[in-house]
């Protein structure tokens, strides 16, 4: 019967093929040559994702020798053809309009068993163990995975997203263009919120809207590093960097817009202000301290933002640090002046624009 089977595939005649193998199935149907017989099908057909395992699983149950050498012949047939198609895939992405300009590809975090089969997902796409795998593919925060062109990262994305592997890419040129508005205070809530900003050519305006403009917002903090003298190996003076404190940063995205509003705890005009603490605490008395209108400013920005708010750019922020060198400059939109520039800025920017372009793109 596998003489049969075989001869049919050799013709390209599927449906004899099919024919023969549910009669086979129905006489004998642990035969571990109808195993084989299956898998020289789904190869035939196409079928890579189910021809693979099923050489896989043969090679790891028969003892046959003669079944065992068929069984890797075929494996290696699959993963070169696999190679091939991958190439020529490859090959289209990186020659279509705009494949040239420079993107990200980001991984998403996945949670019980859906993590499994993202793991496996990972490891097949991008040709790296499993172990490793495992270890690349984020649990709680995005992981900024690779840098390249926007063809060939577009191409990866979709294969990992294919295999249920969670992940997103964009281009890095709206990121760099976004157009972000530096807050100075708020000057008032009612009946529109009314923010003084300052732009990039340093002038300052005027910026109303409703709160039901604001889609989402982002929070993060940006280390504020100091050099420092301690001691070293055998008692001798060394200079290092060490965070100090940290700045404190928010987002307010306004699609419809398509502008950010950046607001921070160490460049925010507390004095030229209205009075914070009394609107976001109007029974308990308001102390003139900056922290206090800084937490009750987030507070007013909690209670009336229906959009979701994204908090986790530390995690993202430890990933993204490795590759931004091999970007093109990032604008900060931060003063905050730094006795030299720091990447954690660059990285906020680079967070909080994603965020952006995800939500631009489900909104569309």
């Amino acid at each position: 019967m596998f003489d049969l089977v075989i001869t049919a595939l050799e013709e390209r005649n599927f449906s004899k093929a099919g024919r023969l193998l549910q009669a086979w199935k129905q006489e004998k149907p642990r035969d571990p040559w109808l195993k084989l017989a299956l898998a020289r099908y789904w190869e035939a057909t196409g079928d890579l994702q189910r021809a693979e395992p099923a050489y896989l699983q043969l090679l790891q149950k028969v003892t046959n020798a003669k079944l065992m050498t068929q069984a890797r012949q075929g494996i290696q047939r699959v993963q070169n053809e696999q190679s091939r198609r991958r190439e020529h895939l490859l090959e289209q992405a990186r020659t279509q309009p705009g494949a040239e300009a420079s993107a990200l590809l980001v991984l998403e975090p996945a949670h019980g068993l859906a993590r499994e089969a993202a793991i496996q997902g990972l490891s097949q796409v991008m040709k790296v163990d499993v172990y490793t795998a495992r270890l690349l593919l984020p649990g709680q925060y995005w992981r900024l995975y690779r840098v390249g062109n926007a063809g060939e990262l577009q191409y990866f994305c979709q294969e990992l997203v294919n295999r249920q592997t969670p992940a997103f890419w964009a281009p890095v040129q709206p990121i760099q263009t976004l157009q972000v508005f530096r807050v100075q205070y708020v000057q008032a809530l009612q009946p529109q919120v009314q923010l003084v900003c300052q732009n990039d050519a340093g002038q300052l305006g005027n910026i109303a809207f409703d709160w039901a403009e604001v889609s989402q917002w982002v929070v993060g903090q940006v280390p504020i590093m100091e050099s420092v003298v301690d001691l070293g190996p055998w008692g001798k003076l060394k200079r290092k960097e060490v965070t100090q404190d940290f700045a404190e940063v928010v987002d307010l995205h306004l699609l419809q817009r398509g502008c950010v509003l950046r607001l921070c705890d160490r460049t925010y005009n507390y004095r030229q202000s209205i009075a914070l603490g009394e609107i976001a605490n109007p029974d308990r008395p308001a102390p003139p301290i900056a922290r206090f209108a800084w937490d009750s400013l987030k507070q007013i920005l909690a209670q009336h933002i229906i959009g979701p708010c994204w908090s986790d750019f530390t995690g993202f922020g430890k990933s993204a640090l490795e590759y931004l060198n091999l970007l093109p400059s990032l604008p900060t939109h931060l003063d905050l002046s730094r006795k030299a520039p720091s990447p954690w800025d660059g990285a906020f920017h680079l967070y909080s624009g994603l965020c952006f372009l995800r939500a631009s793109a489900q909104t569309k």
